[in-house]
């Protein structure tokens, strides 16, 4: 009995964790974990809200942009090249990990830097896809005619579409001022727009009879505002896991890391960076591809 006694005190009786684990990096999981809750909040409420609408906009529709190429239609290839370039800086944080490990201080520099690009690329990339998405003009029936709005004061404009035969009597209905705008938006014609507002309407009309314009009926709000909401409460992490990253940098060209004779933090801040790269599969699933 005393020797049992005497087993125990050894592990329970202070300044050795009985997990064997240090206490940063735990607490670093109880974050995680209670981070992932949130996320998944939010995720959860977004599920229940479109299912439960009669129609959600397309993704391979109001995400079929890409910089510099025009009018292209690139369904999903844009956010695409986002993943990839976050699913690499994922590889290259573990090789910081590594080379940590290995008490390779050039290493871990190298490979901080290469993360460090990744994450402003990702952000880089996300501040576009938020500004497009504002500031794109659409083609949208509104009541019997057809307008060109943005996406601007919550107005969303990705919704049903509507079908060709419900367009043709709508572009009868609508002004001639929104018809050229209409052509010259959907780059119909080569004459500019101040031309185009002395073109008779019935030959804008034309134009855009024989032209593959997407007609939409005005959207849920809710859409834009999950959309915003998630991807910006993901963006503000990525911000955050960069700084941090920087800071680990700046740490590590110092020698802080070689004096103390360890590289956890590094280890710590790469437990971060894997889980917001993974949360963004999750955003990528619910946003791009359902």
């Amino acid at each position: 009995m005393e020797q049992t006694v005497t087993h125990n005190t050894k592990w329970w009786s202070g300044g050795k964790s009985p997990f064997n684990i240090e206490y940063g990096k735990i607490m670093m999981w109880y974050f995680l974990l209670s981070d992932s809750f949130t996320f998944g909040a939010f995720l959860i409420s977004l599920g229940t809200v479109r299912f439960g609408l009669n129609y959600w906009p397309e993704p391979s529709i109001v995400f079929n942009t890409f910089p510099f190429a025009g009018h292209a239609n690139l369904p999903l290839a844009f956010v695409s090249v986002m993943t990839f370039v976050l699913i690499i800086s994922s590889v290259t944080m573990v090789l910081a990990v590594h080379a940590g490990h290995n008490r390779d201080k050039k290493g871990v520099e190298k490979y901080l830097i290469f993360t460090i690009i990744g994450g402003l690329i990702f952000l880089s990339c996300q501040a576009w896809e938020w500004t497009h998405l504002l500031t794109a003009k659409n083609p949208v029936l509104v009541g019997d005619h057809i307008e060109v709005m943005a996406q601007r004061n919550g107005f969303n404009p990705w919704g049903e579409i509507v079908l060709p035969q419900d367009v043709a009597p709508a572009l009868a209905k609508t002004s001639p001022e929104t018809l050229a705008t209409l052509v010259h938006e959907q780059h119909l014609s080569h004459a500019s727009h101040a031309e185009l507002l002395k073109t008779p309407k019935d030959q804008l009309i034309q134009m855009l009879s024989n032209s593959e314009m997407v007609v939409r009926k005005p959207g849920p709000a809710a859409f834009g505002g999950f959309f915003y909401g998630i991807t910006g409460f993901h963006g503000f992490h990525v911000s955050i896991g960069v700084i941090l990253l920087i800071i680990m940098l700046i740490q590590t060209k110092m020698g802080v890391f070689e004096r103390r004779g360890r590289y956890l933090m590094i280890e710590k801040i790469g437990l971060y960076w894997h889980f917001v790269d993974l949360v963004w599969v999750f955003v990528f699933l619910c946003f791009y591809l359902i």
